[in-house]
């Protein structure tokens, strides 16, 4: 068995240029091979799924013949791990923060394509989180929560009938407003492709304030 439990076995050398060539950029390293069904850009967002294996490369930029099988090949599925693995507390996005992370997804991209359907998501990074409150009234120690924000970036796998499959990546963002009140919760997403943690946890500071005089449930 390999690392990470990839399982190694000897295969003939296949005689495929493009296979040859990545060996000769990559030696002493390895050549992924990437499942089509899954993936259309092997150059763009591959998930850890869509890699059925990988070829050894020896020191000179050889194939060796020994090929890695990945034990997780297979259809991507979500992954929400860093997201709901910091200790964090999410309590204002409900009892399954990955589920209302996720419907918050599909709803931006329905909001610009109506037949949109989203096959995976994964949360590539740690999001920024935010969180304001004040003291509670009859209790100094005691802090009320009364906006929240994250910023997520993600990749994801997205279907129209127009432009069929479609991996994107960016940050989505989720602001809350009066969440302990007086007034009625207000929430906004974002939905920003091709954009960095930073940039966007830049703007977080700005977005967490500023939905306090508009409307609920905004995305774009």
């Amino acid at each position: 068995m390999g690392r990470l439990g990839w399982w190694s076995r000897r295969k003939g050398i296949p005689n495929e240029p493009a296979l040859l060539a990545a060996a000769a950029e990559n030696p002493g390293g390895s050549v992924a091979e990437i499942d089509p069904a899954y993936i259309d850009d092997p150059n763009g967002y591959v998930p850890p799924e869509a890699i059925r294996g990988a070829w050894v490369v020896d020191d000179h930029g050889k194939l060796t013949g020994e090929y890695r099988e990945n034990p997780r090949h297979g259809a991507p599925q979500d992954d929400f791990g860093k997201l709901t693995d910091p200790d964090h507390w999410l309590g204002w996005l409900g009892d399954d923060p990955a589920i209302a992370v996720r419907e918050g997804v599909e709803e931006c991209l329905r909001a610009q394509v109506a037949d949109a359907v989203v096959e995976w998501v994964k949360i590539t990074q740690t999001p920024r989180f935010l969180t304001g409150g004040r003291r509670h009234s009859e209790d100094a120690e005691l802090m009320l929560v009364t906006r929240a924000a994250l910023a997520a970036p993600f990749a994801l796998s997205v279907r129209t009938a127009q432009h069929g499959r479609s991996v994107l990546l960016g940050v989505f963002s989720w602001a809350a407003v009066n969440l302990s009140g007086p007034g009625d919760r207000k929430d906004r997403h974002w939905f920003d492709l091709d954009v960095d943690l930073d940039w966007a946890g830049e703007r977080l500071q700005e977005r967490i304030y500023e939905i306090d005089g508009e409307g609920s449930a905004a995305g774009r």
